[in-house]
């Protein structure tokens, strides 16, 4: 379970997930198969961005005007509405949350009864927040292990994207992504020569990244 003292701030969060998004796509021309997914303008006033391993596990991450929610599942929990013998939302997840908040997680396509954690920030909020939840000795919620794919540190993403992509990852070449550099059609070429480097660039303009042409 993550310790939300040592959570970083939404802004900062959002921005990691940015340069997840943007790497992933560079590595994996197949969208469906990318593990970070970012949307600058998902619904208006609100950016989405979502981590999907592929294997039954998913969180997304809405931030506002009003603040951010992250709504986390893995299917291996006990917490998970499968676990019990009715289909349910395991209790306290929800019941605090504001209800500005909240209501972002109604949208179909985000599963809210899907959920073994969930935290939040309004904007006037220092702190991370959370429900009372009662955690099984022995269990867990997988906060610790989704949240922690939300890499701090370019050596962080390319160790992980090396054993997930399955290619060599030029660190050099991501550290300018955490760095904030302008992307240019060299960089997108040394991350993964197979890449279409125009569809590349098209898509990380569309996700929002500074684009460096010639």
């Amino acid at each position: 379970m993550i310790d939300l003292k040592s959570l970083a701030t939404p802004e900062v969060l959002r921005k990691r997930l940015l340069v997840a998004a943007a790497l992933d796509l560079i590595l994996c021309p197949e969208e469906w198969l990318r593990y970070h997914h970012y949307i600058p303008q998902w619904a208006p006033g609100v950016t989405l961005a979502k981590i999907d391993n592929g294997a039954g596990d998913h969180l997304f991450a809405l931030f506002t005007e009003d603040g951010t929610i992250i709504k986390g599942f893995d299917h291996e929990s006990a917490l998970s509405p499968h676990a019990g013998d009715e289909y349910e939302v395991w209790p306290g997840i929800y019941e605090e949350v504001p209800a500005s908040l909240l209501s972002l997680l109604e949208a179909e396509e985000l599963e809210k009864e899907e959920v073994t954690f969930c935290i939040w920030r309004e904007n006037q909020d220092t702190v991370w927040r959370t429900g009372e939840v009662d955690i099984p000795p022995g269990e867990d919620d997988g906060s610790g292990f989704l949240l922690g794919t939300i890499f701090e540190t370019a050596e962080d993403y390319a160790d992980w994207a090396e054993a997930y992509f399955d290619m060599p990852i030029p660190i050099d070449i991501v550290t300018r992504f955490y760095e904030d550099s302008p992307i240019t059609e060299e960089m997108v070429h040394l991350l993964n020569p197979e890449r279409d480097t125009e569809e590349a660039l098209s898509e990380l303009k569309e996700l929002g990244m500074r684009i460096e042409t010639n």
